[in-house]
């Protein structure tokens, strides 16, 4: 159990520590699992194979979510439209529906690059801008077009609806909390929010996490965010602003690219004769155990594809912009493929199941409180879900089975903890501290920030305990 667990905490302690990139301790993990598994060449022609097919997945997505979000910038229009003043009513819409709506079609941050963007108009600058963007990774479940909830959802055995629509469920206290704590925040930072404003923020929060719910049930994880993020920003716009016709046209030729996709992801999903069409044409599928790849279905394709023709009708430099997209993507995408190969060999080596029959022999059915910190520990040090995800799946979902929980729900648990503690990941954080030029330690921020950790965990630990003492709640 001990050489089991190595390989785990190598990567933990290595990304703890402040001096090895996920990269670095990814590799590292991955090296240590390769050893200890010993390394059969039985094991690596079964298991490695898998991985790199369960990679492209999640890598075709990384790498066209670069791709497009380059080709937005070369429009140099901005992301956000400017508004005049920073108010409760005007900063709710950037927090919970503008931000998180970019961070769910493009993922790793850039809904954090957003946010920073939109708060500066407002007026919002320093730590409290850097506080308020962080609710750009709130719906992370979702976040890159649901990569990491899909990763999480074939590791476990589930599919990607099924997850995302437990993890849907989850989202309804964890975001609860996190509204009662944007609100804490505005009064800190001096921004009022009446007793009226705080009746509308709550009844807009209730609208989102309804349609996210109903787009898991009736669609794809992929647009369970993007989709109703879109929905309500139109109709906040709408009604906030009362816009004429000239100022209508300006808003959706600048939003033009987001607005294009949003259609074409509902479309190829919401519509069956051409989800139907295009999931069938051109299918390949390896492995019974985890998801097809039809490219003219795939989000990467229309992502791409829509991003060329914005970039053509910018006259933008394609050379550049490809070059760029490499710089940027190729970390993730290394990432990732060495965390799914690293989870792949836990799985197919039985190290999983070994470690999660240590615990339950150890403690019992409450190791499955564990579960929580584990999924939050990965979120924080890998800053994704994908990663994250790949790296902790196997353990929380072997552990369900050795104490007779449903793996399902501990799954969900993984899910949900994991991608919403990467908001407070030293990835996003840095991040964010580099974007506005702040000559400020990561811990001034993380000294306002920390609460932030508690939605989540706290929703986490509440699942664990209904699970274990009120099964049939």
């Amino acid at each position: 159990t001990a050489l089991a667990l190595l390989p785990l905490l190598l990567v933990l302690l290595l990304l703890a520590s402040g001096r090895a990139s996920a990269l670095t301790a990814g590799t590292v993990g991955l090296a240590a699992t390769v050893a200890v598994t010993g390394a059969s060449r039985e094991l690596l022609l079964r298991e490695v194979p898998a991985a790199l097919w369960l990679s492209w997945t999640v890598i075709a997505i990384i790498a066209a979510g670069m791709f497009f979000h380059r080709c937005t910038q070369a429009r140099g229009v901005p992301d956000t439209a400017a508004a005049a003043d920073v108010t409760a009513r005007r900063l709710w819409p950037v927090c919970f529906l503008l931000a998180p709506f970019a961070e769910a079609v493009t993922g790793f941050g850039v809904g954090y690059i957003i946010a920073l963007a939109a708060l500066r108009r407002l007026g919002l600058g320093g730590i409290p801008a850097l506080l308020f963007g962080l609710y750009s990774q709130s719906l992370v479940p979702w976040g890159a077009l649901a990569t990491g909830t899909t990763v999480g959802a074939t590791i476990a055995g589930l599919t990607p609806n099924e997850l995302g629509l437990a993890s849907a469920v989850l989202q309804v206290p964890t975001h609860a909390l996190y509204l009662l704590l944007y609100w804490r925040f505005a009064r800190e930072t001096g921004i009022a929010v009446p007793t009226a404003q705080k009746i509308d923020d709550a009844l807009w929060t209730a609208g989102l996490l309804a349609l996210i719910w109903l787009t898991n049930r009736y669609a794809d994880p992929e647009i369970a965010a993007a989709a109703p993020c879109a929905f309500l920003l139109a109709m906040r716009f709408w009604r906030d602003e009362r816009p004429d016709a000239a100022r209508l046209r300006r808003a959706l030729a600048d939003n033009a690219p987001y607005v294009a996709l949003t259609l074409a992801l509902c479309a190829t999903r919401l519509v069956p004769p051409l989800r139907d069409t295009l999931k069938a044409l051109g299918a390949i599928r390896p492995y019974d155990n985890q998801p097809a790849f039809a490219p003219l279905y795939a989000p990467g394709f229309w992502l791409v594809s829509i991003g060329l023709v914005v970039l053509w009708r910018a006259h933008g430099p394609l050379g550049r912009v490809f070059t760029d997209t490499l710089k940027s993507a190729w970390r993730s995408c290394t990432v990732t493929l060495v965390f799914v190969i690293m989870a792949e060999l836990y799985v197919g080596s039985g190290m999983a199941q070994q470690i999660a029959e240590s615990l339950r022999s150890t403690v019992g059915r409450a190791a499955a409180f564990g579960v929580p910190l584990f999924a939050g520990t990965g979120g924080f040090l890998t800053g994704g879900g994908s990663a994250g995800n790949a790296m902790l799946m196997p353990l929380v979902t072997a552990l369900a089975r050795a104490i007779a929980v449903d793996p399902a729900w501990v799954a969900a648990v993984q899910n949900s903890v994991c991608t919403n503690l990467t908001m407070l990941s030293p990835i996003r954080v840095t991040m964010g501290l580099a974007l506005l030029a702040l000559a400020l330690p990561d811990s001034a921020l993380y000294r306002r920030a920390w609460p932030l950790a508690l939605p989540s965990l706290l929703t986490g630990v509440a699942a664990i305990g209904l699970l274990l003492y009120a099964p049939r709640f």
